[in-house]
């Protein structure tokens, strides 16, 4: 296990939030008229907006108030909705912050994608937080990233439940992670158990290929001990040996990737089988509210055969 040593968080930048969430009637407009699926411009945004504290109650209370945007059909709404979270080194770099200020700010986008998903009805919301090939960052980067992960989770993570009564599920490797961490990750799932609103499922230290190679290890171990017969296993019975297993709708109906890069680096491999794609060249931390009813509407336009045909 990797041994860390953490270093202080540097407080957040005390600026003032610049541009108002859009509303779905805004967005509604502002979707119209900058189409930023794949290429395009990303548009001008204020680089610190997303640095400012946003209160999740009264988010949460304009977002009661206010109808599905006509873009968007409540039948034709992905169950599940996965995203890459990617940019944020980026993001920071090109405005010449600190990468730390790069993950802070895509931590209050996350927050807003998570209050919106639910808002719009999506049921299960998954975010890859942290891969398992992500420990070769710098050293001083793993170690902000592991006290802002617990920073989060006791802060934000923890409204979330309690105020928009969120599930949780922490899916990856979590024996790599602090103790602290993991306890935070079994604590936050044990708060959550009895709610009944939309999942979140946080990947953190997580590889497709390590649920798989688990998947097949734990299968292989029943047919040696004579608990599974050989001519048992089928999709159903590897599924049940995934982390996503207990999950409702554990396949992702669509996956959004920011930052432009085109490849689905290692995540839920086995699970975005039939996954519908959209790749956004903004960075995560720009990643708004107009942005997901784009991607959303992108996704209802879509026909899914699912190897068959419809014409």
């Amino acid at each position: 296990m990797l041994s860390l040593q953490y270093l202080p968080i540097p407080p957040t930048i005390n600026i003032r939030f610049a541009n108002k969430p859009l509303m779905p009637h805004e967005a509604s407009k502002h979707w119209a008229q900058q189409s930023r699926i794949r290429h395009g411009p990303t548009g001008s945004i204020n680089p610190n907006s997303y640095l400012s504290k946003l209160s999740l109650a009264g988010v949460s209370e304009c977002a009661d108030q206010v109808e599905l945007p006509e873009e968007l059909k409540p039948e034709l709404m992905p169950k599940h909705v996965a995203v890459i979270m990617d940019g944020n080194r980026r993001w920071a770099k090109s405005r010449g912050l600190p990468v730390q200020l790069g993950h802070r700010a895509a931590g209050q986008a996350l927050k807003q994608l998570a209050l919106n998903c639910k808002k719009f009805g999506v049921q299960v919301l998954t975010i890859f937080a942290f891969s398992s090939e992500n420990w070769v960052r710098p050293k001083e980067e793993v170690d902000f990233l592991m006290n802002f992960f617990e920073e989060v989770g006791k802060s934000d993570f923890k409204k979330l439940i309690l105020q928009e009564d969120l599930r949780v599920s922490i899916l990856g490797n979590r024996s790599q992670l602090p103790e602290s961490l993991q306890n935070l990750a079994s604590s936050s799932e044990e708060l959550a158990k009895s709610n009944k609103g939309m999942r979140l499922v946080v990947a953190c230290n997580y590889s497709g290929r390590y649920d798989i190679t688990q998947a097949t290890k734990n299968i292989a171990d029943k047919v040696r001990n004579g608990v599974l017969q050989v001519e048992d296993i089928n999709e159903s019975v590897f599924e049940q040996h995934l982390q996503t297993n207990g999950i409702e709708f554990p396949n992702p109906d669509l996956l959004i990737r920011t930052s432009g890069e085109l490849r689905v680096s290692n995540f839920m491999l086995w699970q975005l089988a039939y996954t519908e794609l959209l790749f956004f060249d903004k960075m995560f931390p720009d990643f708004d509210e107009a942005d997901l009813v784009e991607g959303l509407a992108a996704f209802q336009r879509r026909q899914r055969r699912f190897g068959g045909h419809k014409y």
